[in-house]
């Protein structure tokens, strides 16, 4: 029952980044980046209509403390400022992929960004991915998830969607808890199945040009 509640609160905070309905992607060139992509999901203080320095300091956050962290270090990043202490940007634009980690003592916080073209050649999908961990080993946070938008070629916007062929689980019912690992290269996500007696499984969903499948 405990499992079950936990895995019902991630499946909640993952939805949350979810309540906005629409993305504008602004672009220069022929199509966007994942850096635009990374913009328009990590507004600037003045777009938001709030400091980002704030936001990332309070106690309360409405949405999503480990959203408030990479929007407020992406930020920075485009600005060309130093990083506060245990945040690190990783962006990778050839391959389509942003990391941020951010550590301290043991814990480590890893948020992932990327996309893939699907075969219509008319939209593109996203993916954004949380996971924490502590000492070396997964441990569940409350604002973990793997969320997906679908991006619009044409209206150069996107907006959130459904997991394409999968259900997101964040538990199983033989006790694992289960986290994502996004690709930096290739096309396929990695699934991590972790128990409480040390033992870790994996398993891959492959990216047919629509939709994930085991």
């Amino acid at each position: 029952m405990k499992k079950f509640a936990l895995t019902l609160l991630f499946a909640c905070c993952a939805l949350a980044l979810a309540a906005q309905d629409v993305y504008k992607v602004k672009y220069q060139g022929e199509r966007p980046t994942i850096a635009d992509f990374a913009d328009a999901l990590f507004p600037e203080a003045e777009e938001a209509g709030e400091v980002v320095e704030e936001v990332y300091d309070e106690e309360e956050c409405e949405v999503d403390e480990s959203f408030n962290a990479i929007r407020y270090a992406w930020n920075r990043y485009r600005k060309g400022l130093p990083q506060s202490e245990g945040d690190s940007i990783t962006l990778d634009q050839k391959n389509g992929f942003i990391c941020y980690e951010f550590r301290y003592e043991d814990e480590y916080l890893r948020i992932e960004l990327c996309y893939w073209n699907e075969s219509d050649q008319k939209h593109k999908l996203i993916a954004y991915n949380v996971s924490c961990f502590s000492d070396g080993k997964y441990s569940a946070g409350q604002f973990d998830g793997l969320v997906f938008y679908r991006y619009d070629n044409a209206r150069k916007e996107f907006t959130w969607c459904e997991a394409p062929g999968f259900e997101v689980e964040y538990g199983t019912e033989d006790g694992a808890w289960v986290y994502y690992d996004l690709p930096r290269s290739g096309k396929n996500i990695t699934v991590n199945y972790c128990y409480q007696n040390g033992t870790k499984k994996q398993s891959t969903l492959k990216f047919d040009g629509r939709r994930f499948s085991f």
